[in-house]
């Protein structure tokens, strides 16, 4: 855990403030600017970078994917220089809820893959890497965007308790939970062998 140096009124205003970043719906707004149709039609119907890159428009995927990892690196970045650390955790975890749990589209959002990646990124861009390493080489390997969130999700509190970034465990435990708990539907899928592989068309 981090030292608890901010007060709860500045808690709860970078609590708000990461939710309100990460609850920008960056996927749909991109489609819809792009001209590629309602993301809740295609595919699996989810709002993140995989589900845009199912319409064929690889540009339109990359910048999903740089805009949802932004609200992250935001959110943890901007409560960093103005408050402290435990600020900046709280709001890098808001602003994957935010993602996830949009109250503009009804709390109906995203998987907070990007948005995790970016978080992770934002508090120790060392993390970041080896998130990104680790989910580049599994979705290199399997083809399942899917399982490569959860691989890197599901090593990065070890990697953290092994390289002196102690403080970011507890932080690191709860977001791999709700991104097993966000992919509960992709590992069903894939025990049965219908998980759809990156790149597949909608």
């Amino acid at each position: 855990m981090p030292f608890l140096e901010s007060t709860i009124a500045v808690m709860i205003l970078w609590a708000c403030l990461g939710y309100l970043l990460g609850s920008i719906p960056s996927g749909v707004i991109i489609a819809r600017l792009m001209n590629l149709g309602n993301l809740r039609d295609i595919g699996s119907g989810n709002i993140g970078a995989t589900n845009v890159l199912r319409t064929g428009n690889k540009k339109a995927a990359a910048m999903t994917l740089l805009f949802d990892a932004a609200k992250g690196i935001a959110a943890v970045v901007l409560a960093s220089i103005f408050a402290a650390e435990d600020a900046a955790q709280l709001a890098g975890l808001m602003a994957f809820l935010g993602h996830c749990f949009p109250v503009w589209l009804k709390f109906k959002g995203g998987k907070g893959v990007a948005t995790y990646l970016g978080v992770i990124g934002g508090l120790a861009p060392f993390l970041g890497l080896v998130a990104c390493g680790i989910w580049l080489v599994v979705a290199l390997i399997s083809r399942y965007s899917s399982l490569a969130a959860l691989v890197a999700a599901g090593w990065l509190p070890i990697v953290m308790a092994m390289t002196g970034y102690g403080t970011l465990f507890l932080l690191g435990v709860i977001l791999a939970l709700l991104i097993y708990a966000r992919h509960w539907g992709n590992i069903q899928r894939m025990k049965a062998g219908t998980e759809t592989k990156i790149g597949a068309k909608a």
